[in-house]
This record gives structure tokens, sequence and C-alpha cells, in this order.
């Protein structure tokens, strides 16, 4: 569902991404563990388009992001670390302007809002500004967004971040519903070790390059610890952060 191969990314003569392989495929849950400056971003960056690659190619369901952006990215749904919603208009004018973006007709467009809403508990907020919500709501209003289109890949690029442990578990919850119902491909990127142990599989990055991948049990056994957090911290100096909750 999700190609990667050879991609490498440079600002001046930092090497951002350096060759970096992977593939990824439907109704798995994978999750893209590294430390502060790994790549995670620039790689969610160049995945989106937001980025060009220096080198390499990147496909998304068998559509090349470099000859045929469009077609790629149609089959996209992000939610990026910084919010990006209008903080001044109400979740349904945000999600209404979003599903025009996507082509949606009206209809089928306030149907999928009212159930994408009510699936994530702030379908009694439509009407307010986005501004007044808490952070964990504001997430799940960027999730309900970036799902409209039903993607069939969600790039979710430390999406956790400050939440509290219930907002936490919401948020991994709706998407492993949505690769159980219907087979989406997630890759979710993160520093938190918790978060990486509850995935079907694991990536770890540093510097730019894959140091291991495969399950939680395999990837520990790869880095040569007795826990995955242990392995984290030796290879690559993360912090091995868990949640408060943890």
């Amino acid at each position: 569902m999700l190609s990667v191969r050879g991609l490498t990314k440079r600002y001046g003569e930092r090497v951002a991404l350096k060759s970096l392989s992977l593939e990824l495929r439907a109704g798995q849950f994978t999750a893209l563990l590294g430390p502060n400056g790994a790549g995670k971003s620039t790689l969610f960056q160049v995945l989106t388009g937001l980025f060009a690659a220096d080198e390499g190619e990147v496909e998304v369901a068998g559509h090349s992001l470099r000859h045929g952006a469009s077609a790629a990215l149609r089959h996209i749904g992000v939610v990026f670390q910084q919010i990006s919603l209008d903080m001044d208009l109400s979740i349904q004018r945000n999600l209404l302007f979003q599903a025009d973006l996507q082509g949606l007709p009206r209809a089928l467009a306030k149907e999928r809002i009212a159930a994408g809403c009510a699936r994530l508990g702030v379908d009694a907020d439509l009407n307010r500004t986005v501004r007044e919500l808490s952070g964990g709501n504001r997430r799940k209003v960027e999730l309900v967004r970036a799902m409209l289109h039903q993607p069939a890949v969600m790039l979710m690029d430390e999406a956790t971040v400050g939440l509290d442990p219930k907002s936490r578990r919401d948020l991994l919850s709706a998407m492993r519903d949505d690769v159980r119902e219907r087979g989406v491909c997630v890759l979710w990127a993160t520093h938190l070790v918790e978060e990486a142990e509850q995935a079907d599989r694991v990536l770890v990055l540093d510097k730019g390059e894959l140091l291991a991948d495969g399950t939680p049990a395999e990837v520990t056994a790869a880095l040569g610890e007795a826990t995955l957090e242990r392995g984290f911290i030796a290879r690559t100096g993360g912090a091995g952060e868990r949640s408060k909750a943890a």
C-alpha cells in the first residue's frame, strides 16, 4: 500500500533521510519509533508532497508520488504534529471546508462528519469553535478530518504529543478500529515506547536510517536488550519515554 525505495533528503550538508526503503501493507498498524531529530517528520513531509526527496521513489496504492502526485495523495490522510485547524471556525465548518476540498458531495460529507464525530465523542460540539476545545478534542477533530475521504493510508505524526492518557488511548483505539474494519494502512510516528509496543509492526529510525523492522518482540530481540525501551535507548540514545499513565 505504501512503498518507499532509496529515499534521501538533505538540508544543505545535513542528511535527514539516508536511502530509506520500506514497504507497508494494508490492514497493518505500524509504529515509526525514533528519538527527536530521527527524521520522522521529514519522512512524513516527503510522503505528503510538502517536500521533494533528493533521491528515491514513493508509491501510494500503486501511484508514483513523483509522477502522479494527485492520484497518490488521494489515498492519504494525515494528522501532523502541529494543529492545523482554523481556530476561529466551528468543528462543522472546518470539516465541511475539508470535504469541499476533497470534492465530497455535501450530503455524503455531512453523513461522514456526523458519524466520525459521534465515533470520537465530539458530536455535541459541532457548532463550537475549535479555539474552545481541549487539546484532545482538537486532535479528534483532526482525525475525523483526515478520514473524511476514507483514505487507504493514514499518517499520524506524533499525534499524541501533549495529550492526556485518555485522549491518547482514544486516538489509538480509533486507528486500530479503522485498521480492523477497513483494512487501512497506518504509519504512526512516535517517540513513546508504550505506543510502539501496541503496534503490529515497529520500525526504528535514527539519524535518517532504519535500525530495525519487525514485530515488537522481533525488534526487541534485534536491538539486543531485554525490553524494547532498553534497546531503543541503547541504540539511539533516545529518551525511551512512556506516557504518564504507564
